[in-house]
């Protein structure tokens, strides 16, 4: 447990280490990920309860976008500690941060989640396939403007129900994953669009990931527990958010088959479902002298208690990543080794 005054004086002494007017704090700041946020919470709610000299880490559901670029304006006690993302960093992303003094950043994979699309109990719509989705919901299925109204319109075999899709915004982690392994595969299986993808990338980016703007997308924003609310109450409408809302919501949802897979914990954790992927944390190392509550609170995340098969953020929906790369992990939160810039695309 935490000296509260020993907290303090390193805080300041740290904070003198770094440029910046603002005011010190002790607790740890955390930001980013809506999907990571349900997880990011539990650890920090863990962590107030066994270290009560201190307040516990705040935590805010920005997006994963949107995080990654409060973390990366700079150092100092203004600027978060730590970035929730449901994506891996960008190279770009990491250039901005070095821009603005931040060089140092630990990266720790928290575990695996899956993109899970899901609509209310009694739903009609049960099972889509890649191409079904992107058909769907993109802005210009394989080149030419979407006039698709009903899921049949997509698909003789789907049912004759209007299309509305519930979906993260983009600056959302999800809303990168949804593009990249869901829209992007059917996308350029079709042979036109693969040579474009070597003439143009920008016009096969457009082409693959862009989607409807005509009211059958809904951006719903960075509460993934909105949607919920949203395709529950709304018969035949389809959500799209990461696994752990459905595993929370199972009595008012059911998640829809993507190319004969349901999300589920095994489905993803062997990643035969085709949504799934990883989750991590990213640490500002220049805090953490400044803040010695960081390091507390990322040992606890890294717990096998935490987030082993068997721990707590697995029955808040978190899937277990595999013994590698939780060891792989566990070793980062101890020794906080940098990230290497060369290693993100």
């Amino acid at each position: 447990m935490f000296n509260r005054s020993l907290v303090m004086l390193g805080l300041v002494a740290g904070l003198a280490t770094v440029s910046t007017p603002a005011l010190a704090r002790t607790q740890v700041r955390a930001v980013g990920s809506s999907t990571v946020y349900p997880f990011a919470t539990s650890v920090a709610e863990r962590f107030g309860r066994a270290n009560p000299g201190i307040p516990a880490p705040i935590i805010e559901s920005t997006g994963t976008g949107g995080g990654l670029k409060l973390f990366c304006q700079g150092i100092g006690a203004s600027f978060p500690d730590i970035a929730n993302a449901s994506r891996r960093i960008k190279a770009s992303e990491v250039k901005m941060c070095a821009q603005n003094g931040v060089s140092q950043i630990t990266e720790i994979q928290i575990g695996l989640d899956g993109i899970a699309l899901a609509t209310a109990k009694n739903g009609a719509l049960t099972a889509l396939t890649q191409r079904d989705l992107y058909m769907a919901i993109a802005k210009n299925p394989f080149g030419k403007p979407n006039r698709s109204k009903t899921w049949k319109d997509v698909n003789p075999k789907l049912p004759a129900i209007a299309i509305k899709v519930y979906g993260p915004p983009p600056t959302s982690g999800t809303r990168d994953a949804l593009t990249e392994l869901l829209m992007t595969p059917p996308c350029e299986a079709n042979a036109a669009i693969a040579a474009l993808k070597k003439s143009d990338e920008a016009k096969f980016k457009a082409t693959c990931t862009a989607v409807r703007e005509d009211g059958a997308y809904v951006e719903a924003g960075e509460n993934d527990n909105l949607i919920v609310q949203k395709i529950e109450a709304n018969a035949g409408t389809v959500g799209i958010f990461g696994y752990s809302y459905l595993e929370a919501n199972q009595n008012l949802l059911r998640g829809v088959a993507i190319n004969g897979v349901v999300p589920t914990y095994d489905s993803i954790a062997t990643f035969k479902y085709p949504g799934a992927r990883p989750l991590f944390i990213y640490v500002k190392n220049a805090h953490l002298k400044a803040i010695p509550a960081i390091r507390a609170y990322v040992a606890e995340f890294s717990k096998e208690a935490t987030w082993g098969p068997q721990g707590y953020l697995v029955r808040r929906g978190l899937i277990s990543a595999p013994t590698a790369v939780r060891q792989k992990s566990a070793a980062a939160a101890r020794s906080f080794t940098p990230l290497d810039p060369a290693s993100v695309k």
